[in-house]
């Protein structure tokens, strides 16, 4: 049976690949294209993800698309209204017709001579193989397995009686309403978890091997709220965004530049939400400076609500083992415990976890350079989507979306059908992709693409420059070579 073919193809049905169908049909509508999505449901993270309380860290104006208007007050949402969000942007412009459901890419193999990917996929619950070709692949499947997070070899686990749950496995039918709780964690998942599991739980402890930045703040926007009955949808939300732009680079540039002065602004903020006699140094007073991981966001300040009303503790240790009713801690402290959820972390996966090869050699990524965060070298007619780690994951991937676009666009007008980043240059010296000092980002990010010393091949972590190199920058800069193979070029004629 002959493979259907197409111009293009999105791995991920999540936020980002949504974008990028969406860019995809207002930049290059005669583009044939489709979006496989190895779930049976789109949202990605926002469907996966049902743990009490999920939401976001960024707030909806930065998070949200670049061409449709977050409209609810809240700008902190929750998943449940994220979700939506994703959907209804789907149905609004048609992509929802142009997703596959359950199918799992697990294979794609570039022929330079057909100019073209066999895209090897596993449809169905029985994982029924079929091949699949396209010109141009885009991966928007993130950079986590969702198969399974992350979870330590805790000594004693199997004799502990309770329940264990890791929040990516989180199921209705986890009961803690009344019962004693220990989230191990200190990172996102585990402070949006304590003060919502607060709420119905008799008591929960949330056990940290070392304190994380925390920042309270408000979960509505005012200035947003206040735009949007003065000004038309559209330019409100853009006014709001670019505020919420330039107020992150700010702060992050501060961190950078006065981390002293930021680490002192922070504790004195949480000092004053959990009163004058709080030991504050132990449990929210990092070793590492602002940013060198990501902050935690905390709306309202429900996490410091929830301790200061006696529903919640905050215990800084390490797990000495698991016993039957709790777990006992190195200091000799045993926390007992009903229910148990492991918020530590998440697994990193390498492009989704594909298995590549160009012209019949398997590619590493780990030997290979990112081309503007978004394409690798050596690696032709491909590119993927992952956000910035001191801004809201969309900033940069609808940056990324425009300018595959832009590229597609630029080789249609001249005729080529091949491009593909060459790395000519061999003073640049080799960087991790992503620069942070997170565990579940130092467990995996040897396995992933390096960045380089300089442009392109550096990630600045920076939405106002990217804007003008990736939305106006030149396209034949030198790296990207272009090219009409006139085998490739005979086949499509």
């Amino acid at each position: 049976m002959q493979s259907e073919s197409f111009d293009v193809l999105i791995v991920g049905a999540g936020l980002s690949g949504i974008g990028a169908a969406y860019h995809l049909q207002a930049q290059c509508p005669d583009k044939r294209y489709a979006i496989l999505e190895a779930r049976e449901a789109s949202g990605g993270t926002w469907d996966l993800f049902r743990y009490p309380g999920v939401r976001s860290d960024s707030d909806m104006y930065t998070l949200g698309y670049s061409f449709r208007p977050w409209r609810q007050a809240k700008a902190i949402a929750d998943g449940a209204a994220i979700l939506d969000y994703i959907r209804d942007t789907a149905r609004e412009y048609g992509i929802e017709h142009q997703i596959r459901y359950q199918h799992r890419v697990v294979g794609a193999a570039w022929s330079s001579a057909e100019s073209q990917w066999t895209v090897e996929v596993e449809c169905g619950p029985q994982r029924e193989r079929r091949t699949l070709r396209c010109n141009f692949l885009y991966l928007c499947s993130g950079y986590y397995r969702y198969a399974a997070g992350y979870t330590p070899d805790f000594a004693g686990v199997e004799q502990f009686r309770g329940r264990l749950v890791h929040p990516q496995q989180w199921t209705p039918d986890v009961d803690y309403a009344g019962k004693r709780v220990v989230v191990i964690g200190s990172g996102a998942t585990a402070v949006t978890l304590v003060p919502e599991m607060a709420k119905r739980a008799a008591h929960v402890t949330m056990l940290q091997r070392s304190p994380t930045y925390i920042l309270s703040l408000p979960d509505q926007d005012a200035v947003a709220n206040t735009l949007r009955t003065l000004l038309p949808a559209r330019l409100a939300y853009a006014l709001t965004r670019w505020k919420n732009v330039l107020f992150g680079m700010a702060f992050f540039q501060l961190c950078r530049r006065a981390p002293g002065l930021v680490r002192k602004l922070l504790r004195a903020r949480v000092q004053r939400a959990l009163g004058p006699g709080y030991d504050v140094d132990t449990h929210f007073n990092p070793h590492y400076k602002p940013w060198d991981q990501r902050l935690c966001l905390v709306p309202n300040g429900d996490l410091f609500a929830a301790i200061r009303a006696g529903r919640a503790e905050v215990v800084t240790d390490h797990i000495e083992r698991f016993t039957e009713h709790g777990i006992r801690l190195r200091s000799g402290r045993e926390l007992d415990a009903d229910v148990v959820v492991t918020a530590t972390g998440l697994q990193l996966e390498v492009l989704g976890g594909i298995a590549f090869a160009v012209d019949g050699q398997p590619v590493d990524f780990a030997k290979t350079l990112s081309y503007k965060g978004m394409m690798c070298s050596g690696v032709p007619n491909l590119a993927f989507a992952i956000g910035y780690t001191n801004a809201s994951w969309t900033l940069k991937c609808d940056l990324s979306s425009e300018f595959v676009c832009r590229l597609l666009e630029h080789m249609d007008r001249h005729g080529y059908r091949q491009c593909v980043p060459l790395r000519r240059d061999p003073s640049i010296a080799e960087e991790p992709l992503i620069d942070f000092s997170s565990g579940y980002v130092q467990r995996a990010i040897e396995r992933f693409p390096k960045q380089g010393s300089r442009a392109p091949w550096k990630l600045h972590q920076n939405y106002a420059l990217d804007v003008l190199t990736l939305r106006h920058g030149r396209l034949d800069d030198g790296v990207l070579q272009f090219s009409a193979p006139a085998a490739a070029a005979t086949a499509a004629s």
